[in-house]
């Protein structure tokens, strides 16, 4: 599985989230964890939070997805067990664009970033 490009990943979740006003942290696969209430350390409260609800366990609820597809045309969200975790593919990564092939490759991203851990992007709005 090809890594996606870091720029288009950033510039896809900045498109998704303008004008949330909420923080998120991006990782090397394209999972991006939305912080609802971010601390002062938010690759820490997301890694947290991806180490948690990353991995993919066949048969429980962290096996389950859903494929929303973008009206841009973009790509694809493929959601996960937790609300504020969510992988972004791009139109032109997955070989098959169905909703079942797309949502398996969102999945194996967020596996992969849920045990990698990496942080690649941090857009933090100002704590209140």
């Amino acid at each position: 599985m090809a890594i996606v490009d870091t720029d288009t990943l950033i510039d896809a979740w900045r498109r998704l989230l303008t004008g949330s006003g909420k923080s998120w942290v991006l990782f090397e696969h394209g999972t991006c964890v939305v912080l609802e209430h971010p601390t002062a350390e938010p690759a820490e409260q997301a890694v947290g939070i991806l180490r948690q609800f990353g991995p993919v366990h066949v048969a429980t609820s962290a096996g389950d997805f859903r494929v929303l597809e973008l009206g841009s045309g973009e790509g694809w969200l493929v959601t996960s067990h937790h609300p504020d975790v969510v992988t972004f593919v791009p139109r032109d990564d997955p070989e098959d664009p169905s909703h079942l092939a797309v949502g398996i490759l969102g999945r194996s991203r967020r596996d992969r970033d849920g045990t990698e851990l990496r942080v690649v992007h941090i857009e933090a709005t100002p704590l209140s």
